[in-house]
Formats: structure tokens, C-alpha cells, sequence
């Protein structure tokens, strides 16, 4: 007699939109085309796998959740030391609680969604013996080996409509606004952003930024007649002046500013060289919340049918994406090794500047 197939599904880290439409996909598919199967959904991201905190999933489960925010499994962030370890806040390895789960369930494969930093965790899963498949969500974009991620359109669709809203009240007080958006690492969400929106000057953390040359630019656009200006800024922006110093020593000097984003730190500087009043806007989370848009629901409902097609095929240790139009599958090695930056001469940045948007690195 041939024994039950067992796949448990972990939703971890930061939420999106999209990840019950990825679940969906994943649950619907491999209950239609793998007999005597099994669903697992673990409780809380990792922490379900570490406590063994889980439910067995229906096909009720799996009906219903196509349009909504967040997860049904809820997620948390757990400590991760780069490649070597997953720990509690003592510090002490979680692995084996984690493989004491895994095996006791007798899983034969564990469906990880997740952003850059939960690609990186998960191999080390795999390395540790589990059998692997990652779905990459994130609204920021930056995650090797797929072209998008679920999230990330749902997101540059938010964070535009509030940029589009700000447009009237900094143009009835003449005011400068900055819009700060989400993005640590990456300028992939503020660049679309920004473009879709019609942001005038745009702070990414791959192009620092001189002060000096963003006021000439507001400053420009008044002389023009033009008495407001929008900036989207990534909350990772930098100066050319931060840039330069250590990973140390730039915490330093965030611990030291009396600003509690860098968008405050820029609207003072602002206010100051030019004389403009100026105003911050930061959306923060919301960026991540409500239903996700068509577009992550097709997305996130292709990678969820493509991770339950790869464990019909018993094709461990991938990661699902897409490029070029195609659902691929990434070895997890290759998409957990590294961060996807926007490129300076990404098309799109080129495609920004040619429409007069600044990016503060000159006027």
C-alpha cells in the first residue's frame, strides 16, 4: 500500500498581499492531482515548525481566501545568523526542533513563502536535510532569480494612490512633500512608484544622494513656476556623504539623529537650504495590508500550482519565479545567495530621468 504524500506549508517573515492566493494554489492543485495527500499549515511562520504548532489543511482551507490580505497561517520574523544558523533569542540553534517537527510528520517536502531573508534561512533547512520548494513574496522586489515577486505590484499600486492624493494638498499650500516607501535595501518599489505617480525627484539606496543637488532641484522647479514637488524616498535612501562610511558606522550615526526616518532628516535639510515648507508622508504598513491586486492574485496563484507541480516531480531545493514571461524554477542555492539591486542603468531609471524626475545625484 502506498503511503500518504505529506507537504507542510510555512508562511514567514513580513506578510503580503498574495500569499493565501499562493496557499490556495498550492493547496487546490496538489489535492486534485496527488492521491492520498496530505496539507500541513504551520502555524505562525517558523515558530509552528519549531513548536510543532500546525493544522491539517481541508479543501475547505484552501476555498475562499483567493482575495484576501495576509495570511491564514499567520507568519513571525525569527533571529537568522547568515548562513549558519536559525536561533531564539538566546541565541540557541532551533534546527533541531525544526527537524524534530519535520520528521515526526514524516513530510515529504516543506513549502517555504518568503522574502530575500527567509530564501536564505530555508536553505539552510535543505541543508539540514528537509526537502525544500520557496515561493518568493515581498513587496520589495528584491529577491534573486525571479523577475517579481507576489506583493510587489500590490504594493507599487498603494503606495502611487497615496503619492496621486498627496499631488492636490501639496499643490493647493505650495508645500514640498516627501512620500517615504518601503524599501530597505532595494529602490524597486519607489522607482515604479514613482513613475507611475508622477513623483518629481526620487531617493533610492542605489543612488545616494547629495542634499545639495535635491534642493537645486526643488529649487529649479519653483524658479519654473512649478511651486511644489513630490519626492518618493525608499527608507533605505542614502547620502553620498553616508555612503562612504561603514555598515557601523552609518548605524551610528542613525542612533545619533535626532530624526526618526531618514524622510525627516531630508525635510529638515530641505526646509532649511530653501526656505520651502515642507511636510513627510509615510504610509508604512499599509503598503502590505488589504486585498491584493489581479495581478499578485494571478501571480502568486501560478507559483503556488508550479511549487505543487515540482513535488509531483519530486524536484527539490527550488525556488519558484518567473522570467521573461515563464514560471521557472531556480535552484534555492542560486536565489539564496544574493540580493537583487536595481541596476543604475536599469531602463527604467533612464526612462525616469528622460521625464525630468531627479534622482538627487544631479540637477
Amino acid at each position: 500500500m502506498k503511503r500518504n504524500t505529506k507537504v507542510g506549508i510555512v508562511t514567514s517573515g513580513g506578510d503580503c498581499q498574495g500569499l493565501n492566493a499562493a496557499i490556495r494554489g498550492v493547496g487546490k492543485s496538489l489535492l486534485k492531482y496527488v492521491d492520498n495527500v496530505e496539507i500541513f499549515g504551520m502555524y505562525d511562520g517558523y515558530r509552528g515548525l519549531i513548536e510543532g504548532d500546525y493544522k491539517f489543511m481541508e479543501s475547505k482551507d484552501f476555498s475562499g481566501i483567493l482575495t484576501e490580505g495576509g495570511t491564514i497561517l499567520g507568519t513571525s520574523r525569527q533571529k537568522y545568523i547568515p548562513g549558519k544558523a536559525i536561533v531564539d533569542d538566546e541565541g540557541n540553534d532551533l534546527m533541531p526542533a525544526m527537524l524534530d517537527t519535520y520528521n515526526r510528520l514524516n513530510l515529504d517536502c516543506l513549502i517555504v513563502m518568503g522574502g530575500n531573508g527567509t530564501q536564505k534561512s530555508a536553505k539552510l533547512l535543505m541543508d539540514a536535510g528537509m526537502n525544500i520548494i520557496t515561493l518568493p513574496k515581498t513587496i520589495d522586489n528584491d529577491i534573486y532569480g525571479t523577475d517579481t515577486t507576489f506583493g510587489f505590484q500590490s504594493a507599487v499600486d498603494i503606495a502611487s494612490n497615496v503619492i496621486d492624493y498627496i499631488h492636490s494638498t501639496a499643490s493647493s499650500h505650495g508645500r514640498v512633500f516627501l512620500v517615504e516607501l518601503m524599501g530597505r535595501d532595494a529602490g524597486w518599489l519607489t522607482l515604479n512608484a514613482g513613475i507611475a505617480s508622477g513623483a518629481d525627484i526620487i531617493l533610492i539606496p542605489e543612488i545616494p544622494y547629495s542634499i545639495e543637488a535635491v534642493a537645486a532641484a526643488v529649487e529649479q522647479r519653483y524658479r519654473h513656476g512649478k511651486h511644489f514637488s513630490i519626492i518618493a524616498v525608499a527608507e533605505g535612501a542614502v547620502s553620498a556623504t553616508d555612503a562612504v562610511l561603514s555598515e557601523e558606522e552609518r548605524r551610528r550615526v542613525k542612533e545619533q539623529s535626532k530624526h526618526s526616518t531618514i524622510s525627516y532628516r531630508i525635510a529638515s535639510e530641505l526646509e532649511a537650504l530653501t526656505g520651502q515648507e515642507t511636510r513627510v508622508t509615510v504610509p508604512g504598513h499599509y503598503q502590505r495590508g488589504g486585498p491584493p491586486c489581479p495581478y499578485d492574485r494571478v501571480l502568486a496563484s501560478q507559483f503556488g500550482t508550479a511549487a505543487a507541480m515540482l513535488i509531483r516531480e519530486k524536484r527539490y531545493g527550488q525556488m519558484v519565479g518567473i522570467q521573461k514571461g515563464e514560471i521557472v524554477a531556480v535552484p534555492l542555492e542560486d536565489a539564496a545567495s544574493r540580493t537583487k539591486f536595481l541596476p543604475k542603468d536599469h531602463p527604467l531609471i533612464q526612462t525616469a530621468r528622460d521625464v525630468e524626475i531627479y534622482f538627487g545625484d544631479e540637477v
